[in-house]
Order: structure tokens, then C-alpha cells, then sequence
């Protein structure tokens, strides 16, 4: 039974290590591409922004352009009204009559001074609106030329590596089958959470793989025996194994060196 859980428990490691050497190699390709991504999203957005604020100054103007139209037709109206009440006027059989119709046309009167302050008041209104739209269609197409570029570049980036990407994603699905759904949830969000996005590491010369924080004999032999999940006190990274130090082949030239000097010397005491 000890066995068959040692099996199931190096089979879970083995599983998240591999699924973290493939996240990992897709994360170097998007390293490649850098901020263009990102920096395409924004242009994008911008652009967007743009657009509906330039949209909604063109309401605007349309809204104020209307206004201008009513109070010219306003003015059209009083105009014919002051014609009438002047044909009135010649007909009146009194003063009395004659002051409120003469009263009638200097209100007109007023209405198309009015009308006529309304319309400057709008066309000023207009003219700033103008240089604004003028301003934001400017940023507009200065814009849309730094997205056309930065999609080009990363068009490129993406043609070079396009490959390399997909037979990863192949060989991610395929990692992921074998993957514990419960030991992906922590994969996952340890990998948010990682700077460099690992999750799962191996101990190297006796310290953590990704914070470097040193880990104790007894626990690195526990890690080896691999008959539970541990991980990393410090980071919380899963342990996948302990990676053997080979050790340099110093002592080994030395003796050589050694051998070398200690062999002439034999026949020299003869």
C-alpha cells in the first residue's frame, strides 16, 4: 500500500512539474513579446475613447446646429408677426388699440434680439467644439498610426514564435489530463501570485528553486521520499524533487596533478 501512495504522490509531482516546464517555456515566449501586447491593448482602448468622445461632439455640434435652426425660424415668425400687427395697426379705431398692438411688436421685437444673442452665444459654442474635434481627431490618427505599427511588430514577434506556441498549448492539454483538479487550483494560484510564475520548483544546492531560501536535510530527505505533497515554508512553492549536486571534478585533477608530480620523481631517488 506504502508503495502504490509513493507511486500516486511521484506520479502528482511529476504531472505539476512537467505542466510548469510548459507554462514556463510560454512564459519566455511572451517575455519575447515584451510590453506589445499590452502596449496594443492600450492603443486600442485609447482609440475607443476617442472615437466615442469625437462621436459625442458631433452630436453636439448637431444638437447646437438644431438649436441655431429653431431660432431662426423663431425669428422667421416674428418677423411675419411684426408684418401683421403693423397691417394692424393702420386699422385701429383707438389709441388704446394702437398701444397694445405697437406693444405686440416691440415684444416681437425683443424675440429676435434674443434669438439673435442665442445664435452668437451657439456659434461661439460651435467654433470651440470645431477646435476640439479638430484637437481630438489630430490624437486620432496619430494614434491609429502607432497601433498600425506596434501590430506590425507584433505580428512579426508572433509569426517567429507562432509554432513554438502552439506545440506547447498541444503538449499543456495533454500535461493537464494528468494533472490533480484540486493540485491545479494551488498551481494556479500560486502561479498568479509568483513573480516569475513558479509554482512547482526543485530544491537546488539545498535551497528553494524560487524564493532560494534554504531548506533543512531532514526536509529535503522527506521531499525525496516524495510520499506527501510539501511545500516551500517561505514561498508556499510546491517541492517537485531535490536536484543531486555533482560534485566538480577538483579533487580528482588535483590527485592527477599530484600522481604527476610524485611519478618522476621515483626515478630520480634510483
Amino acid at each position: 500500500m506504502a508503495t502504490a501512495t509513493e507511486t500516486t504522490i511521484a506520479q502528482k509531482l511529476e504531472a505539476l512539474l512537467k505542466l510548469q516546464t510548459i507554462d514556463s517555456a510560454l512564459d519566455n515566449i511572451k517575455k519575447v513579446r515584451g510590453d506589445l501586447p499590452e502596449e496594443v491593448r492600450d492603443l486600442e482602448d485609447e482609440i475607443m475613447g476617442l472615437e466615442t468622445r469625437l462621436s459625442k461632439f458631433q452630436q453636439e455640434i448637431a444638437s447646437f446646429e438644431e438649436q441655431i435652426s429653431n431660432y431662426k425660424n423663431s425669428k422667421k415668425d416674428s418677423d411675419k408677426l411684426i408684418v401683421k400687427y403693423k397691417e394692424q395697426q393702420m386699422n385701429v379705431r383707438n389709441n388704446r388699440e394702437f398701444e397694445a398692438i405697437s406693444k405686440e411688436i416691440e415684444l416681437q421685437g425683443l424675440e429676435m434680439e434674443i434669438a439673435d444673442k442665442r445664435i452668437k452665444e451657439i456659434d461661439f459654442k460651435v467654433l470651440n467644439k470645431n477646435d476640439e474635434i479638430a484637437s481630438v481627431e489630430s490624437t486620432l490618427f496619430e494614434r491609429k498610426k502607432d497601433l498600425e505599427q506596434k501590430q506590425k511588430e507584433l505580428e512579426v514577434i508572433i509569426n517567429e514564435s507562432e509554432e513554438d506556441e502552439q506545440k506547447a498549448m498541444k503538449d499543456r492539454e495533454k500535461a493537464l489530463k494528468l494533472v490533480d483538479p484540486r493540485l491545479f487550483k494551488s498551481y494556479e494560484k500560486l502561479r498568479d501570485n509568483a513573480r516569475n510564475g513558479l509554482a512547482v520548483v526543485m530544491v537546488k544546492r539545498g535551497a528553494c528553486g524560487g524564493c532560494f531560501s534554504s531548506v533543512p536535510p531532514q526536509r529535503q530527505t522527506d521531499i525525496k521520499d516524495k510520499k506527501k505533497i510539501i511545500v516551500c515554508e517561505h514561498c508556499g512553492r510546491v517541492f517537485a524533487g531535490v536536484e543531486d549536486v555533482i560534485p566538480p571534478p577538483e579533487k580528482e585533477k588535483k590527485s592527477r596533478s599530484k600522481a604527476a608530480v610524485s611519478a618522476p620523481a621515483a626515478p630520480a631517488a634510483e
